[in-house]
């Protein structure tokens, strides 16, 4: 295996309150600890924290966060912190998913539709590949990581080993890539494709942006070159190499006829049912569908929809669990599970969303009954296959509280920069527009940002229309603003272009702005999710990167979840001043470069090399562009808004070149 120990870099050491939570988790994950909690309030250095428990411990480690932008952003802090070793990023790979349904009110059956994106797929398979082939292997998922992803010892053992010097055919090897999904390249050459010149063979492995060379001269490996995808550049001279699947769906031709023989099995068992009740149409729908699917799999090795068959290609009892992300990992990796508030929630319903679709497929004759073994976990399965989790939140939910035990649930409340937590204030609704103006006034004096809270769409959209009215700079963000639209608002917000920002909950998790100082929560005392302690929490936890940092509540009664949230941020202030008095300790605003991030990105495996223009051939800049286009929507969707723009303006002198 090509590893190496888990190395941390970073140009600071634990301070305040980190090295005691490192210590004690560290411990309790050495004394076998299953459940441990790190209670850390916003900008503490959890990220950093987690990296020195990944180092000491030297185990390899999966991080789960609840959406792809959050997974973006620690991603791209765990590569910063270890350039050396195998740290991956795994999310779902759909721009778009429609799911396969049916709805019995109006008749209408809906076809699987889906988009998926090359570059996060590149991505999966990178994940996968490390996993199998190295020891130092840090992956940040999303909940992707409970749904299926095919067996992995098929996954494993339909890999081919090549050597230099090894006799090899070269029509056994085609057809061994042509075995394990690869197709042959016609126009263009991209990830799980190979071509053929003479004697050599180049396969484009799915995990990557490089292609291996194979010159087979006399059915007999004479070289394995590493080459760049674009400019055909030898990288490295490999002595041995291993090629994975073009796909993780991949099974073996002998798993294939055992299914298909099963497989006809429960349709006759199924037709007899529907012929039973005189259900003619569902008979002969069910009959028809899964015949055609089973030709599919005997030409071609796959067909679509093939997850649907995955208890028998899996030789697997009924009910057994689907193989995910968590069975490719050795058995004694750990988990982090950040923002768990969110996350362990999120587990818990993915599969019962899925059931009701897959039954009423079944009892129409779409799918057979089978089909129901085609699902992400459940929870329990979820927890099964975890081995030591640690549960990082600022507000832990119910379920870390019931599972750690008092003396492993670690707090790290003391900032670095000695910031304390926001004061918060309570203003009634009365008047609440003149006084959210001379808040809006003084903020913009002091060249600081403002965000403010509403709970609808509409109210959004009014407030930033009657700010904008009074000549403020100031936009308003939601679900219904396109992904690079939100990406240049942000950007503008941070550069100063903008001065306030309207929203609903994309102002909570995930953001990292440290020029705004003043937040607005309007309705503060309506009772819901957002209106909650815990949500409460988190917004006011985006104002506690700025010393100026201040949250307003606006409200005409103190609700329970107000003043549990306001009982809360006090008792991290009192803790965090005294912490700074001890050690004279003066609160200092972040100071962090817009530019960071696409600084930061342009060191990581989650961005692109930087290549000469004048070296890529101009066939070759059509895909570099379509390999961009993509990295862009990633980048967008993420809310690297830096990154983004610098990859739009690449691409454009590329079109511009052609």
């Amino acid at each position: 295996m090509d590893s190496k120990p888990f190395r941390l870099v970073a140009p600071y050491t634990p301070k305040g309150d980190q090295p005691a939570a490192i210590e004690q988790l560290v411990k309790g994950m050495k004394g076998g600890e299953r459940h441990q909690t790190l209670l850390g309030a916003t900008g503490t250095g959890k990220t950093f924290t987690m990296a020195n428990i990944v180092q000491q411990l030297q185990r390899p480690t999966l991080v789960l966060a609840h959406n792809k932008t959050l997974a973006a952003q620690l991603c791209s802090e765990f590569q910063a912190f270890f350039p050396d070793n195998a740290v991956s990023y795994f999310v779902s790979y759909y721009d778009y998913y429609q799911p396969e349904a049916y709805l019995p009110t109006t008749d209408t059956y809906i076809e699987k539709d889906a988009s998926i994106n090359e570059e996060i797929a590149k991505f999966r398979h990178a994940a996968t590949f490390n996993l199998l082939t190295r020891k130092d292997v840090l992956i940040v998922s999303s909940v992707s990581c409970i749904y299926g992803l095919g067996d992995v010892q098929d996954y494993e053992a339909l890999a081919i080993t090549v050597k230099r010097g090894q006799p090899f055919q070269r029509q056994r090897f085609l057809r061994l890539l042509t075995d394990i999904q690869y197709t042959r390249s016609a126009m263009s050459f991209k990830q799980g494709m190979f071509h053929v010149l003479g004697d050599t063979v180049e396969v484009f492995p799915p995990s990557g942006d490089t292609v291996i060379r194979f010159e087979m001269p006399f059915d007999e490996i004479e070289t394995i070159q590493e080459v760049d995808s674009f400019t055909g550049e030898v990288l490295t001279e490999l002595n041995e190499i291993k090629i994975f699947p073009a796909a993780h769906n991949v099974t073996t031709k002998e798993k294939i006829d055992g299914a298909i023989s099963h497989i006809i099995d429960e349709v006759k068992i199924q037709e007899k049912v529907f012929l039973d009740m005189k259900e003619f149409a569902k008979a002969e729908r069910i009959r028809t569908r899964t015949e055609y699917d089973m030709e599919m799999l005997k030409e071609t090795g796959y067909c679509t929809g093939i997850e649907n068959y995955v208890r028998y290609l899996g030789n697997r009892e009924p009910g057994t669990p689907p193989e995910t992300l968590l069975d490719y990992f050795p058995e004694d990796f750990m988990m982090f599970v950040d923002e768990s508030h969110i996350s362990l929630p999120q587990i818990g319903g993915m599969h019962e969303g899925n059931l009701q679709r897959k039954k009423t497929l079944i009892d129409y004759g779409f799918r057979l009954p089978s089909a129901m073994d085609n699902r992400p976990l459940k929870f329990q399965e979820f927890e099964e296959r975890v081995g030591q989790c640690v549960y990082v939140s600022a507000t832990p939910g119910p379920y870390e509280y019931r599972n750690t035990e008092k003396k492993h649930l670690v707090e790290q409340i003391i900032r670095p920069t000695g910031l304390l937590d926001p004061q918060v204030a309570i203003h009634p609704k009365k008047h609440q527009i003149d006084h959210i103006t001379k808040e809006i006034n003084e903020t913009i004096k002091r060249g600081e940002r403002v965000l403010i809270t509403a709970l609808t769409k509409k109210s959004a959209e009014d407030l930033a229309q009657y700010f904008q009215n009074a000549d403020y700079n100031v936009r308003y963000l939601h679900s219904d603003i396109e992904t690079m639209e939100r990406v240049e608002i942000l950007r503008q917000l941070r550069a100063g272009d903008i001065d306030i920002l309207v929203g609903i909950n994309l102002l909570r998790e995930g953001l990292d702005l440290p020029e705004v100082s003043y937040i607005a929560i309007l309705d503060a005392d309506k009772q819901g999710f957002l209106r909650s302690r815990d949500a409460l929490i988190q917004t006011i936890g985006r104002a506690a990167r700025n010393i100026s940092g201040h949250v307003v509540l606006y409200a005409d009664v103190i609700t329970p979840a107000m003043k549990g949230a306001i009982d809360e941020t006090d008792r991290r202030r009192t803790i965090q001043e005294a912490h700074n008095k001890k050690h004279g300790i003066t609160p200092q605003t972040i100071i962090k470069a817009i530019k960071d991030i696409a600084e930061e990105h342009s060191k990581k495996k989650l961005t692109r090399k930087k290549y000469d223009h004048q070296k890529i051939p101009k066939d070759e800049k059509k895909r570099l562009i379509e390999e961009l286009n993509g990295q862009m929507e990633i980048a967008a969707e993420n809310m690297e808004f830096e990154k983004a723009a610098d990859l739009r303006d690449e691409i454009e002198l590329l079109k511009r070149e052609m």
